[in-house]
């Protein structure tokens, strides 16, 4: 993908909001496995590593609306239409195994690591089509 403006501020968007999805997540764990908090409190605190996750879906929002390249733009979409496929089949296909007993629960925050997942997927279909049309 070629390096726009827009890229550039999604990547850096992207980073940021990564290193505070880490970051939250490892205090979230400690002070879980520590038992250190309950109440209201424990309910804001797991939320919290969700919130650079929600935050890199709407940097994609923005990303969208900012790239001026429709090549580009065009691109994104695919790989994010890619990735919503990829992750719903994989969901739904799960939730059916799992109604009728036939494998475990598994927590639904996994939905958004299939959806990321899915992201690789549709971006390797974007280089394989792109190679092509060359």
């Amino acid at each position: 993908m070629a390096n726009s403006a827009a890229v550039r501020r999604y990547s850096q968007r992207v980073m940021v909001l990564m290193f505070l999805y880490a970051a939250s997540l490892m205090a979230v764990v400690y002070s879980f496995s520590r038992h250190l908090l309950t109440g209201p409190p424990a309910y804001v605190a797991a939320i919290l590593p969700a919130l650079p996750i929600i935050g890199i879906f709407i940097a994609m929002g923005r990303y969208l609306i900012e790239e001026t390249d429709e090549y580009l733009r065009m691109l994104m979409i695919r790989q994010s239409l890619i990735a919503s496929g990829f992750m719903l089949s994989i969901v739904t296909a799960w939730g059916f195994l799992e109604g009728f007993g036939l494998v475990p629960h598994i927590v639904s925050y996994y939905a958004a690591v299939l959806w990321f997942a899915g992201m690789w997927v549709g971006l390797g279909y974007n280089i394989v089509v792109t190679r092509r049309s060359a």
